[in-house]
């Protein structure tokens, strides 16, 4: 066999120990190890460590626990349930209050959490059983659940950008900037689509009873903001305004981030011993898994690239005669099938980087494909039957809901991901221009 066909035994031997359940990580650092002795000998040992070092002497990947450790904190302060009550109220005469409501709240934790598994547990405790005792409809219940508790991967700070800056070499800031727009589109169209619903079909999302609208005074509703939505959209704001206007690097607005959700805690009277160390020992274990993806995927890729890999996989793409367009379309397609049996963090580490250096041939901003990349690995969260999020939401909801009625849920926000993503694709100044303007892109 030539060396490109071995390269070529190696991505199959991966694929297939994927779908048989081997630990991803570790079946890297095992086929990098056993290809890399027959390409290159002994020397693979001094590559492996090599790589090691590099990988845990890298800045950015720095920001990566320093955030995890504030999501967690700020997950363990109890202050969803506070933040929901408060727009729960301020929303109150909005046709699908309860819905917009949950929305607003998943994407505000979310972006502070940056953990969707968390807040779509969390939600699914708090907001889903109101809402059906509300009367609303399960699957549209179920869907704003679901649907809004990935949005944390997308707007900043996220964690899945600075693993994706780290993979691909790309500024940290200027992928939270091109993130913003698109993030709050998606946003919005969620919550379009539910207040539309509402508009059409009442049933679906029932108002409040006007006797129980009567009772709320409105200094309930600015007193709630007050003392919930404010300190936490003030946290991520501060944390945002940081990096972007360049008055800190992202690992020193991610330090700030925790020190100030440390005293978000400590101000809820939430901050105690046990709180204070599970969300320690989950920001630690969550850590080393990321990092020993990157040791293991840089390892498996030097190896991949040494036998010539990349060079089989670029001339295949380019024997296509491609246009930019296509190229886009193809990869993102590619992306949204691994998203089914894969974890975000897999798809960036791994396979992300494969089409990165043909980049520049297609002439793509990595800005742009990152932002691309963020949108369409929401779907990997909402597309049945490997829909993480539907999952998360059956493990809390009541006995009587079924999975497909929260698969059903999950397939009108999956729909509003595709229109997001043709919207950027169409016009990407959607995700340019806000780092054009404050960095001068162009």
């Amino acid at each position: 066999m030539t060396d490109p066909q071995v390269a070529i035994l190696q991505m199959v031997l991966f694929i297939v120990a994927i779908f048989l359940g081997f630990p991803i990580a570790f079946t890297l650092l095992a086929l990098a190890v056993f290809f890399g002795l027959y390409a290159m000998g002994p020397r693979i040992f001094s590559l492996l460590v090599q790589n090691t070092y590099d990988i845990m002497a890298n800045d950015v990947l720095v920001a990566v626990p320093l955030f995890l450790f504030m999501g967690y904190v700020v997950e363990r302060a109890n202050i969803l349930d506070r933040l929901f009550f408060s727009i729960q109220l301020a929303m109150r005469r909005v046709p699908g209050s309860l819905a917009v409501a949950t929305l607003i709240t998943c994407a505000l934790f979310a972006t502070a959490t940056g953990i969707v598994g968390a807040v779509v547990t969390l939600m699914g405790l708090l907001a889903f059983p109101a809402m059906l005792k509300a009367g609303y409809d399960t699957r549209l219940s179920a869907g704003v659940v679901t649907a809004g508790g990935t949005l944390g991967i997308l707007i900043p700070p996220s964690i899945m950008l600075i693993v994706y800056a780290a993979a691909s070499g790309t500024s940290v800031v200027k992928l939270y900037a091109a993130a913003m727009l698109p993030g709050f589109l998606l946003a919005g169209l969620y919550l379009l689509y539910v207040v539309g619903r509402a508009i059409a079909n009442p049933a679906l999302a029932p108002k409040l009873p006007e006797r129980e609208l009567a009772k709320v005074r409105p200094v309930e509703v600015w007193l709630g903001l007050l003392t919930s939505f404010v300190p936490l959209a003030f946290l991520i704001l501060s944390v945002l305004g940081a990096i972007l206007f360049g008055l800190a690097t992202p690992t020193e607005a991610a330090s700030i981030g925790a020190l100030g959700a440390l005293i978000l805690a400590a101000a809820y009277r939430s901050l105690d011993w046990p709180r204070l160390k599970e969300a320690v020992f989950l920001t630690a274990r969550t850590s080393a898994m990321v990092c020993f993806l990157f040791i293991g995927s840089w390892n498996f890729s030097s190896v991949f690239s040494y036998l010539g890999g990349e060079k089989v996989i670029e001339h295949f793409i380019l024997g296509l005669n491609l246009n930019t367009v296509t190229f886009l379309i193809l990869t993102q397609f590619i992306i949204f099938l691994l998203g089914w049996p894969l974890e975000w963090s897999e798809i960036i580490i791994i396979f992300v980087p494969i089409f990165l250096p043909l980049l520049k041939h297609f002439n793509v901003d990595p800005v742009f494909f990152g932002v691309l990349v963020a949108l369409n690995l929401q779907t990997s969260f909402l597309t049945p039957p490997m829909a993480m999020s539907a999952y998360y939401l059956k493990g809390v909801a009541p006995p009587h809901v079924q999975l497909t009625q929260i698969f059903a849920g999950c397939m009108p926000f999956l729909f509003m991901v595709f229109i997001a993503m043709v919207l950027v694709y169409l016009f990407p100044g959607i995700a340019l221009w806000l780092p054009d303007v404050i960095y001068g892109l162009r």
